[in-house]
């Protein structure tokens, strides 16, 4: 399964790859996935790119004005690589965990690890201490590097699991902040000669049961994704300017902000937070041509009739959720915009069935872009015929690969990567999303699993238990919708369901939190004490369906379930 000598000198990754038997079905079917034994994806993404397309020319801009031309980043690219050698002793094959929002040093450090020959441990700013812990309890970084608006987090891991741990800030003043480390540095660093098959990136998903399932990607990897979603689907141009509202520890946001552009050329602009309306804004002002987003800004844009702002695109891409058909007529017909959908998974590290341009068939997903191939999958394992919905099976040039976890067993069906997704397939090969099928809520295109929610509402003192469920929403796709049981004589109102949703937040990324609250005397549970979450999800079901309900922040209620 591998294919040549690694270039790793700590061999943590390899050895913590699952068993080969339990590996999925690995393909490279088309001349654009044939890669060299030795291969440093980072050579690939700034070295190359700065040497066909021009030093001069811009790779990431910002909407406060600042630009790095490719010359410019891959100098800090080599800077960071050095004062991670040099400064900090990384060793290849040791992991490095990144923790920072979208700017352009984040993505100088990304490349810079791989240059060196690190593993990358991508995690959002977002995170909080209880979320992080377990993150690098799992990959084990020799050294995090963190913008320093973000570090106290980091800093609470390091004191309490990981005593090793090197952090260095970024963004400061300080004389140890790595921006005045790297300017002391050359800039000129020889990359590491990795292996094609050595792993580069480690992408934690919460998955639907909350404990951390870590994704190992190679440095062939995330060349492939650009060679079949990019190159075949969203067909990039030296001349676009990306945006996407993704963060770059989203595998989503960096195929879109970073690999992509960066082998195409383009630039790439980097926003730290932009709602839906400043996204349009920023979108007609800065001149961008291809964005990427979930299907809930789109929606929010349309909703508060901003949708011209968009006019400019060349291309829209949707993923993270369903986009859902009538959205996507609106922009056909208001603006001329034919949204790319598509569906991709951390496992698979980005899209993997979409189409574009006059291939687009509205209500479906797409079909498998060049490279995949793709299946329906019965109960038993057995591939379905068209129009019956089961489990989606996807096969290509990248597949699920958990570090050191029992849940590889379940995710990869007799070869077949199956995503927790239930689609159909016509006759004609295009596929149609039906829904989860695990307990994964995904809201505004982030995925929630629903017992970490409820591990963290279960913190509070005054609740004695809660069931977490995805509750549909007309704005974004579903919200987390929390049964909880008090303990006695505490009040459950509105004030309580508030306290709750603070300490939830505290606890967990602020996008986690339950905007609907409903207090219960007990929950659903069958003969054997076992609680039942498809009760509570047809109780929520049954009122959208009954009358859909406007969003609201918080909702408190007593009921009974018949």
């Amino acid at each position: 399964m591998l294919s040549s000598p690694s270039a790793h000198r700590d061999t943590f990754t390899r050895d913590h790859l699952p068993p080969a038997d339990l590996w999925p079905t690995i393909e490279f079917t088309t001349p654009d996935l044939r890669y060299p034994e030795r291969l440093n994806a980072a050579t690939e993404l700034i070295d190359v790119p700065a040497s066909t397309f021009g030093a001069d020319r811009p790779a990431l801009r910002t909407p406060g004005g600042e630009t790095w031309t490719y010359g410019e980043l891959r100098t800090r690219a080599d800077q960071v690589a050095q004062v991670l050698t040099e400064d900090l002793g990384l060793l290849p094959g040791q992991r490095v965990m990144l923790r920072s929002p979208n700017n352009p040093w984040t993505v100088a450090a990304w490349l810079g690890v791989l240059k060196a020959g690190g593993v990358v441990v991508t995690t959002m700013a977002a995170l909080r201490a209880r979320e992080l812990t377990p993150i690098a309890e799992r990959t084990r970084p020799s050294i995090a590097l963190v913008d320093h608006r973000f570090a106290g987090d980091v800093y609470t891991v390091r004191d309490t699991a990981l005593p090793s741990l090197k952090v260095m800030e970024y963004g400061g003043a300080g004389p140890d902040d790595l921006l005045a480390r790297a300017a002391a540095k050359s800039g000129e660093f020889t990359d590491v000669e990795t292996s094609a098959d050595d792993v580069a990136l480690l992408g934690p998903t919460s998955g639907s049961t909350g404990v951390p399932k870590i994704t190992m990607h190679f440095h062939r990897d995330i060349l492939s994704i650009d060679s079949t979603f990019s190159r075949h689907v969203l067909k990039p141009a030296a001349d676009d300017l990306f945006a996407c509202t993704a963060p770059l520890a989203f595998t989503f946001g960096l195929g879109m902000l970073a690999v992509f552009p960066l082998r195409a050329g383009a630039c790439s602009l980097l926003t730290e937070t932009a709602p839906p309306l400043q996204l349009a804004e920023i979108v007609e002002r800065e001149g961008v041509t291809v964005l990427a987003t979930a299907p809930t800004a789109y929606r929010a844009i349309l909703r508060e009739g901003r949708e011209h702002l968009l006019a400019g695109l060349r291309a829209g891409v949707s993923a993270g959720e369903h986009m859902p058909r009538g959205v996507w007529e609106q922009l056909r017909d208001r603006i001329g915009l034919r949204v790319i959908d598509g569906i991709g998974a951390t496992e698979m590290l980005h899209i993997f069935i979409s189409a574009a341009g006059d291939e687009i068939r509205p209500g479906a997903t797409g079909k498998p872009v060049p490279g995949f191939r793709a299946t329906i999958l019965g109960p038993d394992g057995s591939e379905l015929g068209p129009g019956e919905p089961g489990r989606l099976g996807v096969i290509g040039p990248v597949g699920c690969r958990y570090l050191d976890d029992a849940r590889q067993a379940s995710y990869v069906v007799n070869g077949w990567n199956v995503t927790g997704d239930i689609f159909s397939r016509d006759e004609d090969g295009y596929f149609y999303y039906h829904s989860r099928s695990d307990n994964m809520i995904v809201s505004s295109g982030y995925n929630i699993g629903g017992p970490e929610v409820e591990a963290a509402i279960d913190t509070h003192p005054d609740v004695l238990e809660s069931a977490v469920v995805a509750r549909p929403d007309a704005e974004r796709g579903s919200v987390v919708c929390a049964f909880v049981v008090l303990r006695e004589g505490v009040t459950g109102d509105a004030a309580k369901a508030q306290e709750i949703q603070r300490h939830v937040k505290q606890l967990l990324a602020p996008y986690k939190y339950p905007r609907d609250v409903r207090f219960r005397d007990s929950l659903p549970r069958n003969a054997s004490g076992k609680l039942q979450h498809f009760a509570l999800r047809r109780l929520v079901e049954a009122e959208h369906a009954a009358e859909p309900a406007a969003e609201a922040s918080t909702a408190v209620r007593r009921e009974e379930l018949a």
